[in-house]
């Protein structure tokens, strides 16, 4: 925003004196000369030339007089604008998308959320899934964005400083080329995965992933497992690209054109909802107990 000094210098500038402009902002004559002298030295100029008369501007002063009042009611229309967006913008809940957190799970249940509490507003908020950048988003949920949906475990939450409504429990599956040997199988079998190289994410990210991991370590040696440190589409173009078998969840069915997702015979599953700030606003409240209600009368016999 513009210097608040420049406005000091307009009163001073059409009252023609330091007193009668400190009259009409109701602050001594002294300040008034404090903040003139500040504004001449940071500008570096003489703005008035001073007599025992009264003060005159300068061709310097009468030069930034001319804009001085298009800054300062440009300024002020500019701080109105943003207020109205606030206020837009108040009781939006931003819900933060990328490849892997989607927003499908607002689908099946809009509708009802909708017809319970109109007054919901959504924003669809995009954003790079990068570890940093992730990592970074969940800790400061409610900044700039409200609620991500994706996997977690409960040390997950509780590194990355958030909390989470679990929406379901789905299977952790296998991504494939659609030009891989398996792509046409509807369900996969261990053998199946016998000689393949299996993509898990590094250990230590779900609890949940590294059981399945632990399992095949002890038990399956015939999978080449091939670690990898973070779920994105450099992830998923390298399945492809190598012809690798990608663990992955259902929710993830539209990532990558060219990756099939197939249910594997085994009970391997990993907890999957929105996540959200451990104090979130109030409006955000409000759509997780609207989701709450929602999926408590969907369960009702």
């Amino acid at each position: 925003m513009y210097n608040p000094q420049i406005e000091t210098f307009v009163k001073v500038a059409d009252a023609g004196s330091f007193s009668k402009a400190a009259e009409q902002m109701y602050i001594s004559p002294t300040a008034v000369i404090k903040q003139i002298n500040l504004l001449e030295n940071d500008l570096n100029l003489q703005l008035f030339i001073r007599t025992h008369r009264g003060l005159t501007l300068t061709r310097a002063g009468e030069a930034l007089y001319k804009d001085a009042k298009y800054i300062i009611s440009y300024s002020k229309e500019a701080v109105l604008r943003a207020q109205k967006a606030i206020q837009q913008t108040e009781g939006t809940v931003r819900i933060g998308v990328s490849p892997m957190t989607p927003a499908q799970f607002l689908l099946k249940i809009w509708e009802k959320i909708h017809v319970k509490y109109p007054q919901i507003k959504f924003q669809l908020v995009p954003f790079s899934n990068t570890p940093e950048n992730a990592r970074e988003i969940l800790k400061n949920l409610g900044e700039h964005i409200d609620l991500v949906a994706g996997v977690f475990d409960e040390e997950f939450l509780r590194s990355r400083k958030c909390e989470a409504l679990e929406l379901c429990r789905p299977p952790i599956c296998c991504g494939v080329s659609i030009y891989h040997r398996l792509a046409d199988r509807k369900m996969l079998t261990l053998s199946d995965l016998s000689g393949e190289n299996l993509m898990i994410i590094a250990e230590g990210w779900n609890w949940y992933v590294d059981k399945l991991r632990y399992d095949i370590q002890e038990h399956h040696s015939e999978i080449n497992i091939v670690d990898f440190p973070f779920y994105n589409l450099d992830v998923f173009n390298q399945c492809e690209n190598n012809n690798g078998i990608l663990t992955v969840i259902p929710n993830w069915v539209n990532t990558h054109p060219l990756i099939k997702i197939i249910p594997v015979e085994w009970d391997y599953k990993i907890p999957f909802g929105i996540l959200h700030s451990p104090r979130p606003a109030e409006h955000v409240q409000l759509l997780l107990k609207a989701i709450i209600d929602i999926r408590a009368d969907e369960n009702k016999p």
